[in-house]
C-alpha cells in the first residue's frame, strides 16, 4: 500500500490518477465527519467534494513533514464550520443523521439501554458548541489521538484536551439525573 506522501508527490509530479488513491481512502472517513457535523446527506456530499477539490488545487502547499491526514482533515473542518456560520445565518434546521456509531455492540443489553437514549444524547450533541462538538467527534468517532485532533485543528494539545474534557463534562452532567442504572460514561 502507497504512503500518503508518496501519492502526493506523485500527483505534484503529474500523476493525477495517484490523487485517485487519496480520494478513495479518505472519501468516507470524511464524508461522515461532515455528516456528524452538518447533519445534512447532501450538504456533506457537497463539502466532501469540495474538500477534496480545494486539497489537490492547494496540494502544492501541503508540508510533507506534516500528516496528510490532518492537514485533509483541516480544510475539511474549515469548509464545514463556514457552512454551519452560512447556515446560521440562514437558519435552515439540520436534517435528521445517523446514529450507529454510538451504539456499542458489545451485548445486547448495553445495546438496549444505549438505543434509549439514543435521541437524548444526539440532542445533547447537536446542542454542544462546534468547538466542541468536532473535538468530540474526532476522537470517537475518527479514532483520532489528541496529537492528530491539534493538528487538524491547529490548537495546542491542552486546548483539545480541555474542549473533550468539558464536552464530556457537558454530556455526563446532563444525563446523571436523567439515567437510572446506567452510567454517562458507558457510552463515552
Amino acid at each position: 500500500m502507497k504512503d500518503d506522501n508518496d501519492c502526493v508527490r506523485e500527483v505534484l509530479a503529474g500523476d493525477k490518477e495517484a490523487y485517485g488513491f487519496l480520494i478513495h481512502k479518505y472519501k468516507d472517513k470524511i464524508y461522515t465527519l461532515l455528516l456528524r457535523m452538518i447533519h445534512d446527506a447532501q450538504d456533506a456530499q457537497d463539502l466532501t467534494q469540495e474538500c477534496f477539490i480545494k486539497a489537490y488545487h492547494y496540494l502544492h502547499s501541503f508540508d510533507p513533514e506534516r500528516k496528510f491526514s490532518s492537514w485533509l482533515y483541516r480544510i475539511a473542518t474549515n469548509l464545514c464550520l463556514n457552512a454551519l456560520q452560512a447556515r446560521q445565518k440562514n437558519q435552515r434546521h439540520p436534517a435528521e443523521w445517523d446514529d450507529e456509531w454510538l451504539i456499542d455492540e458489545s451485548s445486547p443489553e448495553a445495546i438496549l439501554l444505549q438505543k434509549e437514549h439514543i435521541s437524548e444524547i444526539r440532542d445533547v450533541i447537536q446542542e454542544l458548541p462546534e468547538h466542541y462538538r468536532i473535538v468530540l467527534l474526532l476522537r470517537y468517532l475518527e479514532d483520532m489521538s489528541y496529537q492528530e485532533i491539534s493538528a487538524v485543528l491547529e490548537v495546542p494539545v491542552s486546548t483539545v484536551q480541555v474542549r473533550l474534557h468539558r464536552a464530556k463534562l457537558n454530556l455526563r452532567t446532563r444525563f446523571q439525573s436523567s439515567w437510572k442504572g446506567g452510567k454517562p460514561n458507558e457510552v463515552f
